[in-house]
């Protein structure tokens, strides 16, 4: 992965999404390489091209605060993007307090699962740090249900063959993932389950190759995102997903319809349907490895 040199490798692929002309630079006819020149950011950082060249090649790993902020507004990065390359650009630091270690099990607290039942018409579920469902409640379940990767809501988006059915906002919601999945990971990287998880795939999706490759950086907070549910249609749902603080790495993410909405008549629907048959209970406090 980008164990090596992670600052140069986040800096050429940022600098490859930039046009010129979005950074007030003539585009020129003649340009060999996609995005901003080298001496291009450089000028637009107030840094020497030289000195920008060894920020590439991983000859000089430890920029001042102040050359971060420049290159980060010469790569018109946002706000997660512009704290991650801090991240990358300060010596690695020892990991978190209550972080957990790679290879151990990911564990959903008890009183969490107890408070996630209660809530009888609000999708919830327990993400990992690879996206992994380590618990849900029964209409959490109920809609990611019915799919191949349906406990793993990354592998459902790249590798599921009706992914791009379940979500008509499929383009985006592909963008969204990998950018989150990224921002998670952070500059810690020796996560078995995480090496493992991108090196799959990147050799079984090209779209994940590719949006891998771009080094886009969001953290998951909240959204509307539309669903296409197989028993009860359309769903356009608001997500709040919140750290849970008691387990660093995993988020709760909780879903909401409109009140009054269409949206909320198929949840409703959705429970009730749910209620009378219930689904297998296939992510309920589960210990995750891979």
């Amino acid at each position: 992965m980008d164990s090596d040199n992670r600052l140069g490798r986040f800096l050429r692929a940022r600098r490859a999404l930039v046009q010129p002309e979005d950074a007030g630079l003539p585009a020129g006819t003649r340009r060999r390489v996609a995005g901003l020149r080298r001496e291009e950011v450089a000028l637009l950082a107030g840094v020497s091209i030289d000195y920008y060249v060894r920020l590439e090649q991983g000859r000089e790993r430890n920029p001042s605060a102040q050359v971060v902020d420049a290159l980060a507004r010469a790569l018109n990065l946002a706000d997660d993007a512009v704290e991650h390359l801090h991240r990358l650009a300060r010596p690695v630091g020892p990991r978190p307090a209550g972080r957990t270690r790679p290879g151990r099990p990911e564990r959903v607290s008890p009183a969490l699962l107890r408070m996630m039942a209660g809530w009888h018409t609000t999708p919830a579920v327990v993400l990992g740090r690879c996206l992994t469902v380590l618990a849900d409640n029964a209409l959490g379940r109920a809609l990611f249900a019915g799919h191949t990767h349906s406990g793993d809501l990354l592998r459902l988006v790249f590798l599921d063959p009706d992914a791009r059915e379940f979500y008509p906002d499929w383009d985006r919601v592909a963008v969204n993932t990998v950018a989150g999945l990224r921002a998670d990971a952070g500059t810690d990287v020796d996560d078995p389950r995480l090496i493992a998880t991108v090196g799959e795939l990147a050799l079984r999706s090209e779209e994940f190759r590719r949006l891998w490759a771009r080094h886009d950086i969001r953290r998951k907070t909240h959204e509307t995102k539309r669903f296409r549910h197989p028993l009860v249609g359309e769903l356009t749902l608001d997500y709040e997903s919140l750290t849970v603080n008691s387990a660093p790495g995993q988020q709760l993410v909780v879903y909401q319809a409109e009140s009054g909405s269409p949206s909320e008549e198929a949840l409703a629907l959705l429970g009730s349907l749910t209620a009378a048959e219930p689904l297998p209970d296939h992510t309920s406090s589960k210990d995750t490895h891979t």
